[in-house]
């Protein structure tokens, strides 16, 4: 079997441009959200569950009252079925707040901590590569990486180019990010949550916003998109 490559140009120069236009755009284009102000694990434990599938308008409404009702572990591992659905109503995939109760109740003993290890994390209910990675970056600063859908979809674009999006694997992917996630743990902190606000602010799934790219110099897909008369990509 072909090892897959992956396809980057110089391969230092081009890590090198794409991390610094993307952290030079993330300090003056970052959305404000209450996750971000946090390194409470629970409090990032939280808001990734939300965050699974639901969009962030809903999450910023939803997040403030949960944590109120149930502001640690404690109150959470302690709380009835029935009280944490209620908490829930309305965020829909309830299969969340079940494993999220779960959860709680799993890591509320002598410790009573969120996991800070990528591979502890895995072993939760509800808990993903993904969700595993985020939680180890937002709320401990470990350098690992945490490739959800809007970040697969800038690395396939950026390093992959838009004819290949299809034939890249789930693995390569995750071998690219953790080739460009910074040793630093502040730093990949800043670095995962500026790929994730990328993808989800200008490198969206239908109509990427490829004039207002930050990397679209390093981008195999943004170079070659055209644009209308607006600047809109066509």
């Amino acid at each position: 079997m072909k090892t897959q490559q992956i396809r980057v140009g110089p391969r230092t120069r081009v890590k090198t441009v794409f991390t610094r236009k993307l952290l030079a755009w993330w300090s003056r284009a970052a959305r404000d959200l209450p996750w971000r102000r946090t390194r409470d694990p629970y409090r990032v434990l939280v808001s990734e569950f939300m965050l699974q599938q639901t969009q962030v308008s809903r999450v910023e409404e939803y997040y403030p009252r949960f944590l109120k009702r149930f502001p640690n572990l404690e109150s959470l591992a302690r709380a009835r079925p029935r009280a944490v659905r209620e908490a829930w109503e309305g965020l829909g995939y309830y299969a969340r707040a079940r494993n999220l109760h779960e959860l709680a109740k799993q890591v509320s003993g002598v410790r009573c901590q969120v996991p800070d290890d990528p591979e502890e994390l895995l072993k939760l209910p509800g808990v993903g590569p993904y969700t595993a990675g985020a939680i180890a970056s937002f709320a401990y600063e470990k350098p690992v990486p945490a490739v959800d859908t809007n970040v697969s979809r800038v690395y396939r674009r950026v390093f992959f180019g838009r004819g290949e999006r299809g034939e890249v694997r789930s693995g390569a992917v995750w071998d690219l990010a953790r080739m460009l996630t910074p040793r630093n743990g502040k730093r990949a902190w800043k670095y995962n949550q500026a790929v994730m606000e990328l993808g989800a602010l200008i490198c969206v799934a239908r109509k990427p916003r490829c004039p207002l790219c930050p990397v679209r110099a390093v981008c195999r897909t943004g170079k070659t998109r055209r644009t209308d008369a607006q600047g809109r990509t066509v």
